[in-house]
């Protein structure tokens, strides 16, 4: 069974490759099915919203199986209307990678050096039938972990996170831990796989 990945995220299609692979699913990219370049208005209020928005659109354009998935961050012990959510960069003035650390940093400094947060993470699937299947659940979700106030010295290009995001557990920081785009995703690789045998009845 073939199904298009709605990304252009070379990271997130391995991810999910990974986690679906021995269901028989293969996920294919833009670029296996030379799809047209798409130019998709994210304007939803939540991962969700975007994730469903970005499904239909593709699907509207391949009309063929596909998926889409959004993440938003979300902080422990900050009231609803500073919560990043989707707008990680901010709403509006999108901040480059330095400014985006630079902000998280004195927000943890300003709540006592570090402080708890997560990636929630939601997925919309429309069949073959053009039925359309999402989920935004806690087994998708990402494991808890700190953002420190002071940051580490290495950058990874277009993930300025990783040089604030600490493990919780060890206490190392990712840029440290070599993590890859899968620190966003998921602490149970087995929630994606099931969200795909609920919908695809596999």
């Amino acid at each position: 069974m073939n199904i298009v990945y709605g990304t252009t995220n070379a990271a997130k299609i391995e991810f999910m490759r990974k986690r679906v692979a021995h269901l028989g699913i293969e996920i294919l990219s833009l670029d296996d099915i030379d799809a047209p370049k798409l130019h998709v208005e994210e304007y939803g209020s939540s991962p969700l919203e975007n994730a469903r928005i970005k499904a239909l659109a593709y699907y509207e354009a391949l009309k063929m199986p596909v998926f889409s998935a959004d993440s938003g961050l979300y902080i422990k012990g900050l009231d609803d209307a500073r919560q990043p959510g989707i707008n990680i960069r901010g709403v509006g003035d999108h901040m480059d990678d330095e400014r985006t650390i630079a902000y998280y940093a004195a927000l943890a400094d300003a709540m006592g050096g570090k402080m708890t947060a997560k990636y929630k993470n939601a997925i919309c699937l429309i069949d073959a039938d053009g039925k359309l299947h999402e989920y935004m659940g806690d087994d998708i979700a990402s494991e808890p972990f700190y953002i420190a106030g002071t940051p580490h010295k290495s950058r990874r290009r277009g993930f300025p996170l990783d040089s604030l995001s600490v493990d919780i557990a060890s206490g190392k920081y990712y840029a440290d831990k070599e993590k890859s785009d899968d620190s966003k995703y998921s602490q149970d690789i087995d929630g994606f796989a099931d969200f795909f045998k609920r919908a695809l009845n596999i």
